[in-house]
């Protein structure tokens, strides 16, 4: 097991810390790393994906489990998957596609670990009919604190700890998944621009029941009576008949595109209100005002910025904070302000995302819940940044909301106290199976999870 130190931050590359930083092989070495973590603790990270400091661990260690990436068995039958918790969706999606099944969540990237994606408690564009990752998982191995390897299930308190959990009780080593079957690996796409906000939250609650996967961009430099304009695109898996002839013998082909990575100097500034103005004029331009039935590979559809290595290094050497929140249905009136807040305030965001959630997973500090949610980036040097968001905070807070904690880099405690109704049971399950600290993060020690 090879061990160094290493400096670390989220994806958003804000709040670097250093970590005595361990790659064990085995589930052995796992459980010698967790045990010899020291009075700082240590916690799992795989790809490095999460936004802000979930997988970070100043002084302590940092397991990086990317080297336990076996698929141990597929049933092409049944559409399950066994594999270790460091196997990424990318390399499923390799293995399975060409069985005709396809994962069952997968967020903006494929570069996520099937660990992190429970961890997490990820979710994707069809949350509003299939929930998050956790529903999908029918069993998981879990290394607890005292050593003990558990097989954890659903209906369980470990289980409903863990998912959503953020490596907090223990180290997920291997996971079962229900897949979803496919007969191709093209998505029939319908796209439409809408004109403000409302005309938006009206298509999404009349017709999203008929869609898979549903989302929508919209431009929050917009303002006037097109504040919340957006591009709203929808679809399903294609089936076989809609390809055309010639690509009917490869139906099942997966080869998504990569571009150069983006240089690894960005001047501070270039991302900037005028910038983005210009890019969300162009976007919300060049969308059709309606198309249906558009084929595009899934690598289009879903991880558009994974064909860009690297594209976090855009906004320059101080990061980017993705601030991401849902509030309830009936709290409508709520979402407005706050998307007239960002509009006002001339935030500059390139990429903003609003969705409408189904019912949400039992997991005790999972996000999703039904109502709206919305997503966005915003330079973290922004000035005044910090002040804002946490204005922000307190109005989703009032509407019974709460913001998605892979994605946080900031939230306060009390403020994600209120917010999380389940922390108490949360709290008390660590202090039962963890009483040392033997897992803990950058975020714990923060939230004081």
């Amino acid at each position: 097991m090879s061990v160094d130190t290493v400096s670390l931050t989220g994806w958003g590359r804000t709040a670097p810390t250093t970590a005595l930083r361990f790659r064990p092989r085995t589930y052995e070495e796992a459980s010698v790393a967790v045990r010899g973590c020291g009075p700082r603790g240590s916690i799992a990270r795989g790809l490095g994906r999460a936004y802000g400091d979930a997988a970070q661990n100043a002084g302590g260690s940092v397991l990086d489990m990317t080297a336990l990436n076996r698929i141990r068995t597929v049933d092409a039958a049944a559409g399950l998957v066994m594999c270790d918790a460091g196997v990424s969706l990318h390399r499923l999606m390799e293995v399975l596609l060409p069985l005709g099944w396809f994962v069952p969540v997968t967020p903006g990237t494929r570069y996520v670990t099937v660990g992190g994606a429970i961890g997490a408690d990820i979710h994707g564009r069809n949350q509003h009919v299939s929930g998050s990752f956790s529903r999908h998982v029918r069993a998981m191995e879990v290394l607890t604190a005292d050593g003990t390897i558990r097989t954890v299930r659903p209906g369980t308190g470990l289980f409903d700890a863990t998912a959503g959990g953020l490596g907090l009780t223990g180290v997920i080593l291997s996971a079962t998944l229900q897949l979803h079957p496919v007969a191709t690996s093209l998505i029939s796409v319908d796209t439409e621009r809408t004109v403000d906000l409302d005309d938006l939250m009206a298509r999404l609650t009349t017709s999203d029941h008929r869609y898979r996967y549903s989302t929508a961009w919209i431009d929050l430099l917009a303002r006037g009576r097109a504040t919340g304009r957006a591009v709203l695109t929808r679809g399903e898996h294609a089936p076989l008949h809609a390809l055309p002839v010639r690509d009917r013998r490869t139906p099942l082909v997966f080869r998504p595109g990569r571009l150069p990575a983006a240089p690894a100097f960005v001047p501070d500034g270039l991302l900037g209100r005028t910038s983005a103005a210009l890019f969300n004029e162009l976007w919300y331009r060049r969308a059709p005002k309606f198309r249906t039935g558009e084929l595009q590979k899934l690598s289009t559809y879903f991880h558009l910025l994974d064909a860009v290595p690297h594209w976090n290094r855009v906004y320059g050497r101080g990061g980017f904070v993705r601030y991401q929140f849902v509030v309830g249905h009936g709290q409508e009136e709520a979402l407005r302000r706050i998307v007239r807040r960002i509009s006002q305030r001339r935030c500059p965001s390139f990429l903003a995302v609003l969705k409408r959630f189904g019912d949400g997973d039992p997991g005790w500090l999972s996000f999703p819940m039904p109502g709206w949610t919305l997503a966005l980036d915003l330079p973290a040097a922004l000035p005044g940044l910090a002040r804002f968001l946490d204005g922000l905070d307190d109005e989703v807070a009032s509407a019974g909301g709460r913001v998605c904690l892979a994605k946080d880099s900031r939230l306060r405690p009390e403020t994600m106290a209120a917010m999380y109704p389940r922390l108490p049971e949360f709290r008390a399950l660590r202090a039962e199976l963890d009483p040392d600290g033997a897992f803990r993060s950058d975020l714990s020690r923060r939230l004081a999870l």
